[in-house]
């Protein structure tokens, strides 16, 4: 049974959020790219099967391939390589979060060069809300940390899906979920193997708190949200969906605060409110 349509951006922020989680409960255990390698080997064997199984279309030419695995190689092996590289060095997740949050200024800016849509006084004031409500969220975990070092995946992580989420509405915003999987993971995995070939020594401690984390992000991310984030990409403006990012810090600090127990203060909730307001600007089209 499928969601309502205006349900699906919460699920989508949700199930988003509880990547950040799956990460720190399974990059204990193996390096960050060898994670992510084993993620996209295991999503592309479910997916092939399923895809095959209900005889699912494949793109009719070879230049569809091309655009679904260029934005794959964006939203998933850059995206989600600069985000683990990142919280394996030690940026924490909070921190990571809102490097990523700044998406949808970014996003903003390129769709009118990309895309042609006209961004309104309105959606930058709830763009700018939701950035400043962001580092609210996150503002008491910055503390001492040598930033530099460890900011620079978080911003490669950045820039893959921000041009990702724009590439993919610009060339190739319709495909079938199940085949566009496959040809989105695809390059991941090899550009992913060839990096963890040169720089880890690619193995794995098998806990049971490392399998939970793999089966998680398997499942629930890359089967679940990424699902979602492509029908959000095709039913929706960039802005709008880019604008959905400002709640995952909020949504994450508060699954932090439920699982591993780390508090939230005043600070942090008033930022919730000024996220929560900046995506209610951001997203709402003015008549």
């Amino acid at each position: 049974m499928r969601p309502p349509p205006t349900l699906l951006p919460f699920l989508f922020v949700f199930l988003w959020s509880t990547g950040f989680i799956g990460a720190k409960f399974g990059l204990p255990y193996a390096e960050p790219l060898t994670f992510l390698l084993a993620r996209y080997l295991l999503v592309l064997l479910l997916m092939t099967i399923f895809a095959l199984a209900t005889r699912a279309p494949w793109p009719a030419d070879g230049h569809q391939y091309f655009h679904i695995g260029v934005s794959g190689l964006l939203v998933h092996g850059i995206y989600l390589g600069g985000v683990f590289m990142a919280i394996k060095h030690g940026l924490p997740a909070g921190v990571t979060a809102l490097v990523v949050g700044m998406q949808p200024l970014l996003t903003a800016f390129g769709a009118g060069f990309l895309l042609g849509e006209r961004v309104s006084a309105r959606q930058w004031l709830g763009l700018v809300l939701g950035f400043v409500g962001v580092a609210l969220v996150v503002a008491n975990k910055l503390g001492d940390l040598p930033l530099i070092a460890m900011l620079l995946p978080a911003v490669v992580a950045l820039l893959g899906i921000t041009f990702g989420t724009l590439y993919q509405k610009r060339f190739c915003p319709h495909f079938d979920l199940r085949t566009g999987s496959v040809i989105q993971f695809l390059p991941s995995a090899v550009v992913t193997a060839l990096a963890a070939w040169a720089s880890e020594r690619m193995s794995i401690e098998w806990t049971p708190q490392f399998v939970f984390a793999l089966a998680w992000l398997v499942l629930v991310l890359s089967f679940g949200a990424i699902s979602l984030l492509n029908m959000l990409i095709r039913s929706g403006s960039a802005v709008n969906v880019a604008s959905l990012f400002y709640l995952t810090p909020p949504s994450t600090a508060v699954i932090a605060w439920l699982v591993f127990g780390e508090t939230l203060g005043g600070l942090a909730l008033a930022g919730m409110v000024l996220a929560v307001g900046g995506v209610y600007l951001a997203r709402t089209r003015v008549r």
